[in-house]
Parts: structure tokens; sequence; C-alpha cells
């Protein structure tokens, strides 16, 4: 394929709209209005718990009002190096703002940020998803749970690369095999929404400056597993949306009639303006009976 019509795919891909069941008719209520907040990156710096306690108040005064939250990851501003006292500051206070500010139900996936990889902790019992899972609550790092007649799986999508001194995006043969199962195990009719961290397809890494004729997309910007995902997910038609953070752009683009949806980051480019193109800001979904949806990125 000539250089020309494979960018022109790819644009036709990223323009596409949403296409529910039906149309939304005019006065139709969803059974479910979900916020996507991901990228978080909280810390006392940048004034960033004031402006992080501005988004929750945004989104808690949006009409109709918003039943569940999604925190996409990435709560924290970094744990990956950091000394054990700087990451129970930044935990300490992402909790304080949240239980003081907001009173919505949320359920997260973890993030890269999240995870502890400093090299000269390994042996304490915290090392690795312990300690984020343990502040979050969650009993495994992926889980499924049902509501307005949806099934919502969350995914982790974060593991250490073959080297293990940095992360990959991917989910292992365990929690590919879980997924095959969750969704084997589902009503055919039930509509799907699945959340990463990482995108499982994107197509923001083409965003990039000073390209001559290459694109390098890596590990850690995109599932390496998306061939294997997207083949599942073919063979359950449910699956309607799939939404990640991770890169801080806003994208939406649709493949096989799944929509993905990368919503940006509630801390923009990590509390210094925009990122690209893409202000700071959060998803809301209004999800309908019938599997159908309507979205939009929302700026604070």
């Amino acid at each position: 394929m000539e250089r020309r019509s494979a960018l022109k795919g790819i644009g036709s891909m990223l323009l596409a709209p949403a296409l529910p069941f039906k149309n939304i008719l005019p006065g139709e209520k969803p059974v479910l209005r979900v916020a996507h907040l991901t990228d978080i990156h909280l810390k006392n710096k940048f004034d960033a718990p004031a402006r992080f306690t501005k988004c929750l108040h945004h989104m808690q005064e949006q009409s109709p009002k918003v039943d569940l939250v999604l925190n996409g990851g990435d709560v924290v501003f970094d744990m990956n190096k950091e000394n054990i006292g700087t990451i129970t500051d930044q935990w300490k206070l992402y909790k304080s703002v949240w239980e003081n500010e907001c009173k919505l139900p949320v359920n997260y996936c973890l993030g890269n940020h999240d995870i502890w990889w400093n090299e000269n902790d390994k042996a304490q019992a915290l090392y690795g998803k312990k300690y984020s899972m343990d502040q979050l609550g969650l009993q495994t790092p992926y889980y499924s749970f049902i509501k307005g007649g949806w099934k919502f799986i969350l995914l982790d999508s974060v593991h250490l690369d073959i080297d293990n001194t940095w992360y990959i995006g991917k989910l292992g043969d365990e929690q590919f095999a879980w997924l095959e199962n969750e969704l084997k195990t589902t009503n055919p009719s039930m509509p799907v929404l699945v959340m990463t961290h990482i995108p499982i397809l994107t197509a923001t890494n083409l965003i990039e400056d000073n390209i001559v004729n290459k694109w390098t997309m890596l590990g850690g910007d995109m599932h390496t597993d998306v061939s294997k995902i997207i083949s599942l997910f073919y063979k359950h038609p449910n699956v309607k949306l799939c939404l990640s953070g991770h890169i801080h752009l806003r994208e939406k683009l649709i493949y096989n009639n799944v929509t993905y949806i990368c919503n940006g980051a509630v801390s923009g480019a990590w509390w210094e303006g925009n990122r690209r193109e893409t202000a700071p800001g959060y998803g809301v979904i209004d999800l309908f009976a019938d599997g159908s949806f309507k979205e939009d990125y929302v700026n604070y």
C-alpha cells in the first residue's frame, strides 16, 4: 500500500463516528452516566491538589448527574523509583482530596506510575503492585462487575518487560485466559465496557515531530498483544467500548465496531499545561440499555 493511501485510511479510522446499535431517540434516558478520570498524577506541587479538587467539583456538577467514576490509573505522580516516604505522602494526599471532595463511587485500574519498581527494594513485600492495590482496596489487579445492565471489565495492562527493569503493555497468559472466560460466560446480549491504563489500540504515536518515513511504536505505549485481544473481541460483538489513558491525548477510533477512546488526562501535561493539543479534562459517557452510548471529553 502506498504511504498516501495508508495515511488516508488511518484518517478515516480516526474520524469515524461511534456507531450505536440504533439512533438514540430524543428524550431517551441512559441507564448509567459514567465519568472516566485518568492520569491524575497527584502530588503536592504545581497547585495540583486545588486543580484536582476543581475537576472533582466540575464532574459532580454535570447534569444529568454522574453515577459512577472509572479511574484509569496513574493516580499518584510517580511511584516507580521513589522512596517509600514520598510514595506514602502522595497516597495520603490523594485519599484526603478524594474523601473530602467527592462522594461518588469509584472503580480503579492500575497505571504504570502506581507501581513500585525501585530495584533496591525488590525484597520488600510491597514491591510491585501490592502497595497500590492495598491503597485502592483491590483484591486482584483485574476484575469485573455489572451495573446498569452493562458489564465492566477492568484489566491490568502494566507488566515488567523481558529485562525486568521497565514496563510493557500486555495481559499475560493468565489474565488473557481469565478475559476469555469472562467474555464467554457473559450473556451475549449484555454490552461490555473494557478499561485499561495502556491503550489496547491507539494511533496517537503517529503524532510525532520530525518523522521522515518511519514511526516507532514502543511496547510501553500500546498493548503488545493487541492482535490477540482484537481477535478475541471479534468473537464477542457485545464488546462495545474500550477506555484508556496513559498517552495524555484525546483520541477516538473504531476498529471492528469496537470504539477505542483515550480520554486525555486530568493532569494534562503533568500539571504543566496542555499535552500537545489536548487540554486537561475527563470523559463523560452515557450508556444505554441496547449497548449504544454517547460520550464527550470535558475540559474543566
